[in-house]
Protein backbone atom coordinates (compact mmCIF):
# COMPACT_ATOMS: atom_id res chain seq x y z
CA UNK A 1 0.00 0.00 0.00
CA UNK A 2 0.91 3.38 -0.84
CA UNK A 3 -0.01 6.84 0.90
CA UNK A 4 1.15 10.04 0.56
CA UNK A 5 5.18 10.23 0.68
CA UNK A 6 4.63 7.11 2.78
CA UNK A 7 6.26 3.57 1.76
CA UNK A 8 4.06 0.87 3.79
CA UNK A 9 5.15 -2.43 2.83
CA UNK A 10 3.37 -4.63 5.79
CA UNK A 11 0.46 -2.97 8.07
CA UNK A 12 -0.12 -5.44 11.48
CA UNK A 13 -2.47 -7.90 10.51
CA UNK A 14 -4.78 -8.86 13.32
CA UNK A 15 -6.35 -11.32 11.88
CA UNK A 16 -3.30 -13.14 10.82
CA UNK A 17 -2.30 -12.45 14.19
CA UNK A 18 -4.60 -14.96 16.51
CA UNK A 19 -3.67 -17.99 14.39
CA UNK A 20 -2.92 -20.10 16.89
CA UNK A 21 -0.31 -22.09 14.48
CA UNK A 22 1.42 -25.42 15.68
CA UNK A 23 4.51 -26.08 13.15
CA UNK A 24 7.78 -25.20 14.60
CA UNK A 25 8.88 -21.50 14.84
CA UNK A 26 11.59 -20.84 12.35
CA UNK A 27 14.91 -20.52 13.69
CA UNK A 28 17.68 -18.45 12.09
CA UNK A 29 20.98 -17.33 12.92
CA UNK A 30 21.85 -14.21 11.27
CA UNK A 31 24.97 -12.07 10.45
CA UNK A 32 24.14 -8.06 10.90
CA UNK A 33 25.19 -6.12 7.83
CA UNK A 34 25.50 -2.45 7.71
CA UNK A 35 24.81 -0.89 4.35
CA UNK A 36 28.29 1.53 3.81
CA UNK A 37 25.12 4.41 3.40
CA UNK A 38 24.16 3.93 7.04
CA UNK A 39 27.73 3.73 8.48
CA UNK A 40 28.82 6.76 6.77
CA UNK A 41 25.72 8.36 7.86
CA UNK A 42 25.83 7.61 11.27
CA UNK A 43 29.56 8.44 11.84
CA UNK A 44 29.29 11.54 14.67
CA UNK A 45 25.32 10.71 14.95
CA UNK A 46 23.87 10.05 18.30
CA UNK A 47 20.48 7.75 19.06
CA UNK A 48 18.31 7.51 22.21
CA UNK A 49 15.92 4.81 22.59
CA UNK A 50 13.31 4.80 25.02
CA UNK A 51 11.40 1.63 26.34
CA UNK A 52 8.04 1.27 27.70
CA UNK A 53 6.61 -1.54 29.52
CA UNK A 54 7.95 -5.33 30.80
CA UNK A 55 11.25 -6.80 30.98
CA UNK A 56 10.62 -8.05 27.68
CA UNK A 57 10.75 -4.77 26.11
CA UNK A 58 13.41 -3.80 27.93
CA UNK A 59 15.30 -6.70 26.59
CA UNK A 60 14.25 -5.65 23.16
CA UNK A 61 15.44 -2.21 23.70
CA UNK A 62 18.56 -3.64 24.71
CA UNK A 63 18.87 -5.03 21.09
CA UNK A 64 18.29 -2.52 19.13
CA UNK A 65 20.59 -0.46 20.83
CA UNK A 66 23.42 -3.13 19.87
CA UNK A 67 22.33 -3.37 16.52
CA UNK A 68 22.82 0.79 16.08
CA UNK A 69 25.95 0.62 17.83
CA UNK A 70 27.01 -1.89 15.39
CA UNK A 71 26.21 0.82 12.72
CA UNK A 72 28.26 3.03 14.16
CA UNK A 73 26.15 5.06 16.49
CA UNK A 74 26.41 6.29 19.79
CA UNK A 75 24.25 6.45 22.72
CA UNK A 76 22.65 9.95 24.15
CA UNK A 77 20.53 10.12 27.31
CA UNK A 78 19.22 13.51 25.86
CA UNK A 79 15.90 13.19 22.76
CA UNK A 80 17.44 17.27 22.75
CA UNK A 81 21.04 15.56 21.58
CA UNK A 82 19.79 12.44 19.40
CA UNK A 83 19.89 12.18 16.00
CA UNK A 84 17.71 9.62 15.93
CA UNK A 85 14.77 8.58 18.36
CA UNK A 86 13.19 5.19 19.01
CA UNK A 87 10.41 5.15 20.78
CA UNK A 88 10.01 1.16 22.25
CA UNK A 89 6.50 0.92 22.71
CA UNK A 90 4.23 -0.90 25.09
CA UNK A 91 0.45 -1.70 24.69
CA UNK A 92 -0.65 -3.62 27.59
CA UNK A 93 -3.03 -1.00 29.15
CA UNK A 94 -4.28 2.29 27.80
CA UNK A 95 -2.56 4.52 29.89
CA UNK A 96 0.68 3.15 28.47
CA UNK A 97 -0.88 4.00 25.02
CA UNK A 98 -1.32 7.63 25.95
CA UNK A 99 2.35 8.06 27.38
CA UNK A 100 3.44 6.90 23.53
CA UNK A 101 1.08 9.40 21.86
CA UNK A 102 1.39 12.28 24.91
CA UNK A 103 5.80 12.05 23.72
CA UNK A 104 5.17 11.70 19.93
CA UNK A 105 3.31 14.23 19.98
CA UNK A 106 6.19 16.40 22.36
CA UNK A 107 8.76 15.34 19.57
CA UNK A 108 7.07 17.20 17.12
CA UNK A 109 9.16 20.16 18.16
CA UNK A 110 12.13 18.52 18.53
CA UNK A 111 11.45 17.60 14.78
CA UNK A 112 10.53 21.23 13.78
CA UNK A 113 13.81 22.51 15.20
CA UNK A 114 15.85 19.69 13.65
CA UNK A 115 14.20 18.23 10.67
CA UNK A 116 16.26 16.01 9.91
CA UNK A 117 15.87 14.05 12.88
CA UNK A 118 14.51 10.17 12.78
CA UNK A 119 11.83 9.29 14.73
CA UNK A 120 11.06 5.83 15.08
CA UNK A 121 8.17 3.98 16.74
CA UNK A 122 8.68 0.06 17.45
CA UNK A 123 7.28 -2.07 19.96
CA UNK A 124 3.60 -4.18 20.89
CA UNK A 125 2.15 -0.26 19.84
CA UNK A 126 3.00 -1.21 16.34
CA UNK A 127 1.75 -4.37 15.97
CA UNK A 128 -2.01 -2.95 16.37
CA UNK A 129 -3.69 -1.96 13.01
CA UNK A 130 -5.56 1.20 14.26
CA UNK A 131 -2.21 2.74 16.30
CA UNK A 132 -0.58 2.68 12.66
CA UNK A 133 -3.18 4.34 10.83
CA UNK A 134 -3.53 6.89 13.66
CA UNK A 135 0.55 7.38 13.68
CA UNK A 136 0.72 7.46 9.86
CA UNK A 137 -1.97 10.15 9.68
CA UNK A 138 -1.76 12.08 12.32
CA UNK A 139 1.71 11.65 13.23
CA UNK A 140 3.75 13.26 10.25
CA UNK A 141 6.62 13.30 12.49
CA UNK A 142 7.22 9.93 12.63
CA UNK A 143 9.79 8.53 10.19
CA UNK A 144 9.79 4.82 11.12
CA UNK A 145 7.27 2.22 12.38
CA UNK A 146 8.66 -1.81 12.98
CA UNK A 147 6.79 -4.27 14.79
CA UNK A 148 8.18 -6.76 17.63
CA UNK A 149 9.07 -9.41 14.80
CA UNK A 150 10.92 -7.26 12.92
CA UNK A 151 13.73 -5.84 14.57
CA UNK A 152 16.68 -7.32 13.15
CA UNK A 153 15.72 -5.30 10.18
CA UNK A 154 16.07 -1.93 11.42
CA UNK A 155 19.25 -1.06 9.76
CA UNK A 156 17.52 -1.52 6.48
CA UNK A 157 14.71 0.44 7.39
CA UNK A 158 17.06 3.36 8.35
CA UNK A 159 19.11 3.04 5.29
CA UNK A 160 15.51 3.22 3.17
CA UNK A 161 14.60 6.33 5.07
CA UNK A 162 17.90 8.01 4.64
CA UNK A 163 18.28 7.19 0.92
CA UNK A 164 14.53 7.78 0.19
CA UNK A 165 13.49 10.48 2.02
CA UNK A 166 9.93 9.12 3.18
CA UNK A 167 8.47 7.95 5.71
CA UNK A 168 8.31 3.85 6.27
CA UNK A 169 6.37 1.13 7.37
CA UNK A 170 6.90 -2.42 7.75
CA UNK A 171 5.04 -4.37 10.56
CA UNK A 172 5.25 -7.91 10.30
CA UNK A 173 2.35 -10.18 11.77
CA UNK A 174 3.36 -13.55 11.78
CA UNK A 175 3.25 -16.54 14.37
CA UNK A 176 7.24 -15.83 15.35
CA UNK A 177 10.69 -16.79 14.65
CA UNK A 178 13.25 -17.33 16.75
CA UNK A 179 16.22 -15.06 15.88
CA UNK A 180 20.32 -16.00 17.14
CA UNK A 181 23.08 -13.85 17.23
CA UNK A 182 21.85 -10.32 17.07
CA UNK A 183 24.27 -7.24 19.31
CA UNK A 184 23.08 -6.45 22.28
CA UNK A 185 23.80 -3.49 24.84
CA UNK A 186 23.24 -4.75 28.10
CA UNK A 187 21.70 -1.95 30.08
CA UNK A 188 23.18 -2.80 33.20
CA UNK A 189 26.60 -4.03 34.29
CA UNK A 190 25.92 -6.57 36.68
CA UNK A 191 21.69 -7.96 36.23
CA UNK A 192 20.90 -9.05 32.87
CA UNK A 193 17.72 -10.22 31.04
CA UNK A 194 17.89 -13.54 28.64
CA UNK A 195 14.99 -14.50 26.80
CA UNK A 196 14.11 -18.08 27.03
CA UNK A 197 10.80 -18.03 25.23
CA UNK A 198 8.80 -15.33 23.00
CA UNK A 199 5.32 -15.15 23.06
CA UNK A 200 1.95 -16.88 24.63
CA UNK A 201 -0.27 -19.15 23.80
CA UNK A 202 -2.83 -18.76 26.34
CA UNK A 203 -5.25 -15.79 24.75
CA UNK A 204 -6.76 -14.57 27.97
CA UNK A 205 -9.63 -12.75 26.77
CA UNK A 206 -8.15 -9.37 28.27
CA UNK A 207 -4.81 -9.81 26.84
CA UNK A 208 -3.26 -8.27 24.02
CA UNK A 209 0.04 -10.05 24.45
CA UNK A 210 -0.44 -12.92 22.08
CA UNK A 211 -1.07 -11.02 19.50
CA UNK A 212 1.99 -8.69 19.58
CA UNK A 213 4.17 -10.84 20.52
CA UNK A 214 2.91 -14.09 18.52
CA UNK A 215 2.73 -17.83 19.58
CA UNK A 216 4.86 -19.43 22.11
CA UNK A 217 8.33 -20.15 20.44
CA UNK A 218 11.28 -21.30 22.67
CA UNK A 219 15.19 -20.92 22.21
CA UNK A 220 17.48 -24.10 21.82
CA UNK A 221 18.67 -24.79 25.46
CA UNK A 222 22.07 -24.38 24.37
CA UNK A 223 21.68 -21.09 23.28
CA UNK A 224 20.48 -19.81 26.21
CA UNK A 225 22.88 -21.56 27.88
CA UNK A 226 25.34 -20.47 25.86
CA UNK A 227 24.31 -16.56 26.23
CA UNK A 228 24.00 -17.47 30.20
CA UNK A 229 27.56 -19.18 30.37
CA UNK A 230 29.07 -15.39 28.68
CA UNK A 231 26.77 -13.14 31.24
CA UNK A 232 28.83 -15.01 34.00
CA UNK A 233 32.19 -15.37 32.20
CA UNK A 234 31.85 -11.32 32.32
CA UNK A 235 30.79 -11.25 35.93
CA UNK A 236 27.46 -10.55 35.83
CA UNK A 237 25.73 -11.07 39.75
CA UNK A 238 22.39 -12.20 38.54
CA UNK A 239 20.03 -13.24 35.47
CA UNK A 240 16.86 -13.29 35.20
CA UNK A 241 15.06 -15.81 32.77
CA UNK A 242 11.95 -14.42 30.62
CA UNK A 243 9.17 -15.16 29.09
CA UNK A 244 5.21 -14.14 28.70
CA UNK A 245 4.84 -17.80 30.62
CA UNK A 246 8.47 -19.09 31.13
CA UNK A 247 6.68 -22.35 32.45
CA UNK A 248 5.89 -23.25 29.09
CA UNK A 249 9.43 -23.47 27.95
CA UNK A 250 10.01 -26.40 25.97
CA UNK A 251 6.71 -27.26 25.22
CA UNK A 252 7.11 -26.57 21.80
CA UNK A 253 10.08 -29.12 20.79
CA UNK A 254 7.62 -31.58 22.02
CA UNK A 255 10.85 -33.61 22.83
CA UNK A 256 10.88 -33.50 26.87
CA UNK A 257 12.87 -30.36 26.99
CA UNK A 258 11.04 -28.31 30.15
CA UNK A 259 11.67 -25.28 32.32
CA UNK A 260 12.90 -27.23 35.12
CA UNK A 261 15.90 -28.91 33.29
CA UNK A 262 16.43 -25.87 31.93
CA UNK A 263 16.15 -23.35 35.27
CA UNK A 264 18.69 -26.40 36.82
CA UNK A 265 21.34 -26.24 34.02
CA UNK A 266 21.35 -22.48 34.42
CA UNK A 267 21.78 -22.30 38.18
CA UNK A 268 24.60 -25.13 37.55
CA UNK A 269 27.00 -22.20 35.45
CA UNK A 270 27.69 -20.61 38.77
CA UNK A 271 25.44 -17.36 38.24
CA UNK A 272 25.16 -15.95 42.09
CA UNK A 273 21.91 -15.00 41.72
CA UNK A 274 19.24 -16.87 39.30
CA UNK A 275 15.61 -15.58 38.74
CA UNK A 276 12.72 -15.98 35.91
CA UNK A 277 9.42 -14.18 35.35
CA UNK A 278 6.81 -14.37 34.54
CA UNK A 279 4.64 -17.70 34.97
CA UNK A 280 1.26 -18.64 34.74
CA UNK A 281 -0.44 -21.23 37.20
CA UNK A 282 -1.65 -23.42 34.51
CA UNK A 283 2.03 -24.59 33.69
CA UNK A 284 3.40 -25.06 37.30
CA UNK A 285 4.88 -28.03 37.70
CA UNK A 286 6.54 -30.08 40.87
CA UNK A 287 9.73 -30.44 38.99
CA UNK A 288 10.29 -26.86 38.81
CA UNK A 289 9.41 -26.24 42.36
CA UNK A 290 12.12 -28.87 43.69
CA UNK A 291 14.60 -27.39 41.69
CA UNK A 292 13.96 -23.73 42.76
CA UNK A 293 14.11 -25.18 46.53
CA UNK A 294 17.28 -27.23 45.90
CA UNK A 295 19.76 -24.63 44.12
CA UNK A 296 20.88 -21.90 46.41
CA UNK A 297 21.26 -19.44 43.73
CA UNK A 298 18.24 -19.58 42.74
CA UNK A 299 16.06 -16.83 44.57
CA UNK A 300 13.38 -17.71 46.66
CA UNK A 301 10.81 -15.40 44.81
CA UNK A 302 8.17 -16.36 42.62
CA UNK A 303 6.03 -14.35 40.39
CA UNK A 304 1.97 -15.91 40.06
CA UNK A 305 -0.26 -13.65 38.78
CA UNK A 306 -3.72 -14.65 40.30
CA UNK A 307 -5.82 -11.66 38.13
CA UNK A 308 -9.01 -12.46 40.15
CA UNK A 309 -10.17 -14.54 42.96
CA UNK A 310 -13.20 -15.48 41.51
CA UNK A 311 -13.63 -18.73 39.72
CA UNK A 312 -16.49 -17.23 37.84
CA UNK A 313 -14.50 -14.22 36.68
CA UNK A 314 -11.36 -16.54 35.81
CA UNK A 315 -13.42 -18.67 33.92
CA UNK A 316 -14.38 -15.39 31.56
CA UNK A 317 -10.66 -14.07 31.43
CA UNK A 318 -9.47 -17.29 30.04
CA UNK A 319 -7.33 -18.26 32.67
CA UNK A 320 -7.37 -22.13 32.58
CA UNK A 321 -7.61 -22.47 36.76
CA UNK A 322 -10.09 -21.75 39.10
CA UNK A 323 -9.49 -20.17 42.64
CA UNK A 324 -9.39 -23.12 44.84
CA UNK A 325 -6.34 -24.82 42.33
CA UNK A 326 -4.86 -20.89 42.45
CA UNK A 327 -4.56 -21.32 46.42
CA UNK A 328 -3.60 -25.11 46.23
CA UNK A 329 -0.55 -24.23 44.16
CA UNK A 330 0.40 -21.11 46.51
CA UNK A 331 0.21 -23.70 48.90
CA UNK A 332 2.31 -26.30 47.69
CA UNK A 333 5.03 -23.64 46.49
CA UNK A 334 4.97 -22.58 50.27
CA UNK A 335 4.99 -26.53 51.89
CA UNK A 336 8.02 -27.07 49.39
CA UNK A 337 9.99 -23.82 49.28
CA UNK A 338 10.09 -22.28 53.32
CA UNK A 339 10.31 -18.66 53.68
CA UNK A 340 9.46 -17.59 49.78
CA UNK A 341 8.19 -14.78 49.05
CA UNK A 342 4.81 -14.43 46.49
CA UNK A 343 4.11 -11.64 44.14
CA UNK A 344 0.65 -10.91 42.04
CA UNK A 345 -1.05 -9.26 39.11
CA UNK A 346 -4.61 -8.45 39.94
CA UNK A 347 -7.01 -6.94 37.94
CA UNK A 348 -10.03 -5.04 39.12
CA UNK A 349 -13.57 -3.82 37.08
CA UNK A 350 -13.34 -7.36 34.57
CA UNK A 351 -16.31 -6.97 32.58
CA UNK A 352 -19.64 -7.51 34.79
CA UNK A 353 -17.39 -8.21 37.76
CA UNK A 354 -20.28 -8.45 40.83
CA UNK A 355 -19.27 -6.75 44.33
CA UNK A 356 -19.45 -10.51 45.49
CA UNK A 357 -16.51 -11.77 43.18
CA UNK A 358 -14.45 -8.64 43.97
CA UNK A 359 -14.88 -9.75 47.60
CA UNK A 360 -13.71 -13.21 46.60
CA UNK A 361 -10.59 -11.17 45.26
CA UNK A 362 -10.01 -9.62 48.67
CA UNK A 363 -10.62 -13.17 50.15
CA UNK A 364 -7.37 -14.28 48.20
CA UNK A 365 -5.30 -11.55 48.83
CA UNK A 366 -5.91 -11.96 52.53
CA UNK A 367 -5.05 -15.59 52.45
CA UNK A 368 -2.17 -15.54 50.47
CA UNK A 369 -0.79 -12.62 52.38
CA UNK A 370 1.29 -11.57 48.90
CA UNK A 371 4.67 -9.92 49.84
CA UNK A 372 3.88 -7.42 46.72
CA UNK A 373 1.51 -6.97 43.80
CA UNK A 374 1.02 -4.75 40.74
CA UNK A 375 -2.59 -3.78 40.51
CA UNK A 376 -4.59 -2.44 37.75
CA UNK A 377 -8.11 -0.96 36.93
CA UNK A 378 -9.13 -3.19 33.81
CA UNK A 379 -8.28 -1.68 30.29
CA UNK A 380 -10.21 -2.67 27.17
CA UNK A 381 -7.73 -3.73 24.38
CA UNK A 382 -9.06 -3.83 21.16
CA UNK A 383 -9.27 -6.95 19.41
CA UNK A 384 -9.62 -8.78 22.67
CA UNK A 385 -12.61 -10.83 23.65
CA UNK A 386 -12.77 -9.01 26.51
CA UNK A 387 -12.94 -6.25 24.92
CA UNK A 388 -16.40 -6.77 23.09
CA UNK A 389 -18.10 -8.09 26.35
CA UNK A 390 -20.72 -5.90 27.85
CA UNK A 391 -19.29 -3.96 30.83
CA UNK A 392 -21.94 -2.95 33.69
CA UNK A 393 -19.07 -2.14 36.23
CA UNK A 394 -19.27 1.90 36.47
CA UNK A 395 -15.83 3.34 36.41
CA UNK A 396 -16.75 4.64 40.41
CA UNK A 397 -16.92 1.21 41.01
CA UNK A 398 -14.17 0.32 39.38
CA UNK A 399 -12.16 3.18 41.31
CA UNK A 400 -13.75 2.13 44.26
CA UNK A 401 -12.62 -1.25 44.30
CA UNK A 402 -9.32 -0.39 43.37
CA UNK A 403 -8.80 1.82 46.45
CA UNK A 404 -9.83 -1.23 48.73
CA UNK A 405 -8.18 -3.72 46.55
CA UNK A 406 -4.84 -1.22 47.23
CA UNK A 407 -5.58 -1.11 51.05
CA UNK A 408 -5.69 -4.99 51.34
CA UNK A 409 -2.67 -5.13 49.37
CA UNK A 410 -0.97 -2.35 51.29
CA UNK A 411 -1.59 -4.35 55.11
CA UNK A 412 -0.26 -7.67 53.45
CA UNK A 413 3.21 -6.07 52.01
CA UNK A 414 3.75 -3.74 55.16
CA UNK A 415 3.15 -7.20 57.14
CA UNK A 416 5.39 -8.86 55.17
CA UNK A 417 7.94 -5.79 55.15
CA UNK A 418 7.48 -5.57 59.35
CA UNK A 419 8.47 -9.34 59.68
CA UNK A 420 12.11 -8.68 57.45
CA UNK A 421 13.17 -6.12 60.49
CA UNK A 422 16.27 -7.29 62.77
CA UNK A 423 16.84 -9.96 60.16
CA UNK A 424 19.68 -9.90 57.91
CA UNK A 425 19.54 -10.79 54.80
CA UNK A 426 22.08 -11.08 51.64
CA UNK A 427 21.61 -7.75 49.11
CA UNK A 428 23.07 -7.00 45.58
CA UNK A 429 24.03 -3.16 45.43
CA UNK A 430 22.35 -1.54 42.51
CA UNK A 431 23.06 1.96 42.69
CA UNK A 432 23.09 5.28 44.85
CA UNK A 433 19.80 6.04 46.09
CA UNK A 434 17.97 8.44 43.63
CA UNK A 435 17.29 10.66 46.58
CA UNK A 436 19.86 10.68 48.82
CA UNK A 437 23.88 10.31 47.52
CA UNK A 438 25.23 8.96 50.46
CA UNK A 439 22.58 5.69 50.64
CA UNK A 440 23.23 2.48 48.63
CA UNK A 441 19.91 0.91 46.93
CA UNK A 442 19.54 -2.67 46.01
CA UNK A 443 17.35 -5.79 46.26
CA UNK A 444 16.90 -8.77 48.60
CA UNK A 445 16.59 -12.42 47.22
CA UNK A 446 13.29 -11.67 47.47
CA UNK A 447 13.02 -8.72 45.64
CA UNK A 448 12.67 -6.09 48.21
CA UNK A 449 14.42 -2.53 47.81
CA UNK A 450 16.44 -1.53 50.58
CA UNK A 451 18.29 1.53 51.12
CA UNK A 452 21.19 1.87 53.42
CA UNK A 453 24.49 3.89 53.87
CA UNK A 454 27.17 2.61 52.02
CA UNK A 455 30.39 3.70 49.77
CA UNK A 456 29.48 3.75 45.49
CA UNK A 457 32.55 0.93 45.96
CA UNK A 458 29.72 -1.25 46.57
CA UNK A 459 27.72 -0.93 43.83
CA UNK A 460 27.70 -4.36 41.74
CA UNK A 461 28.73 -6.40 44.88
CA UNK A 462 26.09 -9.03 47.07
CA UNK A 463 26.49 -7.88 51.00
CA UNK A 464 25.14 -8.93 53.94
CA UNK A 465 22.45 -5.66 55.34
CA UNK A 466 20.36 -5.64 59.00
CA UNK A 467 16.98 -4.52 58.33
CA UNK A 468 16.62 -1.53 60.76
CA UNK A 469 13.11 0.28 59.69
CA UNK A 470 9.93 -0.85 57.29
CA UNK A 471 8.59 1.99 54.85
CA UNK A 472 6.09 -1.14 53.65
CA UNK A 473 7.31 -0.33 49.56
CA UNK A 474 11.32 -0.07 50.84
CA UNK A 475 13.33 -0.87 53.92
CA UNK A 476 16.13 0.90 55.37
CA UNK A 477 19.64 -1.09 56.34
CA UNK A 478 22.78 -1.40 57.72
CA UNK A 479 25.86 -2.88 56.39
CA UNK A 480 26.74 -5.75 58.27
CA UNK A 481 30.68 -6.65 58.44
CA UNK A 482 31.81 -9.83 58.08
Amino acid sequence: MKRKNVNIIHEPNERAARKRAVEAANLRYVDVNVSSRLREYAKGKKYYVRTYGCQANVRDGETMMGLLEEAGFTYTNQTSDADLIILNTCAIRENAEDKVYGEVGSLKALKMKNPKLIIALGGCMSQQEVVVSEIVDKYPQVDLIFGTHNIENILDYLTQVIEKRERYVDVLSIPGEVIENLPVVRSDRYKAFVNIIYGCNKFCSYCIVPYTRGRERSRLMEDVLAECKQLVDAGYQEITLLGQNVNAYGKDFNDGTNFATLLAKVAELGIPRLRFMTSHPWDFTDDMLHVIAKYPNIMKAIHLPVQSGSSEVLQRMGRRYNAEQYLTLVKKIRAIIPGVMISTDIIVGFPNESEEQFLETLKVVNEVQYDSAFTFIYSPRPGTPAAKMDDNVSDEEKHDRYNRLSAAIDASVSASAQRMVGNIYPVLVDSLSKRNDQMLSGYTEGSKLVNFPGSSDLIGKIINVKIVESKTYSLRGEIVND
